[in-house]
């Protein structure tokens, strides 16, 4: 006889994001832009090239990585 619980590799399916990550997001997102805003500023001023992140996408990554870490914990 087999232990038939202790086999864990089911896959999961992609579920869309709740109500409450959305707004942490958004809340998240709409603090991290005034920073992230200034970061690009003083790294075009520093580097003078337009080459880098804009300041929507540096606060987009960072509101991407922080989110998760809330409901991680």
């Amino acid at each position: 006889m087999t232990d038939q619980t202790s086999d864990l590799n089911i896959a999961r399916a992609h579920r869309p994001p709740k109500a409450e990550f959305t707004v942490y997001f958004a809340i998240i997102f709409l603090a991290a832009l005034p920073v992230a805003t200034i970061t690009w500023l003083l790294t075009l001023v520093r580097q003078g090239n337009l080459n880098t992140k804009g300041p929507i996408s540096r606060a987009w990554s960072q509101a991407r990585i922080i989110t998760p870490m809330i409901f991680a914990a």
